[in-house]
């Protein structure tokens, strides 16, 4: 089976680091047009631009900001031209305790759902909007096990955050796919990136070892080739559904 996603135009949010950027070169190197989001890691973004064999744009966003991401779907098709599909992939995880101040909790609750499923969800309403006009159009969300498992009582934002990634994409997938828009799920467990360090400094490597049913952690490029199959059309009557990659740690 050779995927070819020579026709399409991509966005993968967060794509600087981590499985963004791990997703962006498998989609680049299966042929597709990329749209790197990013919010401040400029210089990563331009890196990883320069290094894809297929053409690739910068798009800057602060997903925090709501206002900033409203309207930003129709700037990015008025610039770029038709977007076929969108993979949600940006996310944070703000660690505070549970015994933390109302204050400073609520603060990274907030924050946490701003970034993870508020600019998720109004990326997703704009891209709906225009794909409809075309009767095509794929979304790839990035949950995580954590949605189904839940999460340490310091990362409870995080997790309901991704729940919520859940039935959103659900709901999507089911009452809009007679208008050509396709939705999946993708659930990873614990990742070697840039945030799960944060975590294993916290926790230590072997917690996160010991959590899972491989003897490796997994990787970003583990995830990326799952993601350009579903972009390639090959398994849209799978849509709706949760894919799991996270090494057995959580099987339901």
């Amino acid at each position: 089976m050779n995927i070819n996603l020579q026709s399409q135009r991509i966005l993968v949010t967060g794509a600087s680091r981590g499985i963004g950027k791990a997703i962006a070169e498998q989609l680049s190197a299966s042929g597709a047009e990329v749209i790197l989001h990013f919010n401040s890691n400029l210089e990563a973004a331009k890196k990883l631009a320069e290094s894809l064999p297929n053409p690739a744009h910068l798009a800057p966003c602060d997903l925090s900001n709501l206002e900033m991401v409203k309207g930003w779907i129709p700037e990015l098709t008025k610039k770029f031209g038709k977007i076929d599909a969108i993979i949600n992939n940006a996310g944070i995880a703000i660690s505070v305790q549970d015994d933390a101040s109302t204050e400073d909790w609520t603060a990274a609750w907030l924050k946490t759902m701003d970034v993870n499923i508020n600019a998720l969800a109004i990326i997703c309403k704009e891209f709906i909007e225009y794909a409809r006009t075309n009767q095509n159009g794929r979304i790839v969300n990035i949950s995580s096990r954590a949605a189904f498992r839940g999460d340490t009582p310091d990362y409870l934002a995080y997790a309901a955050s991704k729940a919520a990634i859940v039935s959103y994409t659900r709901s999507i997938a089911r009452y809009y796919g007679k208008e050509g828009i396709k939705a999946f799920i993708i659930a990873p467990g614990f990742t070697r990136t840039d945030m799960a360090q944060d975590f294993m400094d916290q926790y230590g490597e072997a917690y996160a070892l010991n959590d899972i049913a491989l003897n490796e952690l997994t990787e970003p490029k583990d995830i990326a080739p799952m993601v350009t199959m579903l972009c390639s059309g090959l398994a849209d009557h799978a849509t709706g559904c949760t894919i799991d990659i996270n090494a057995g740690s959580y099987v339901h």
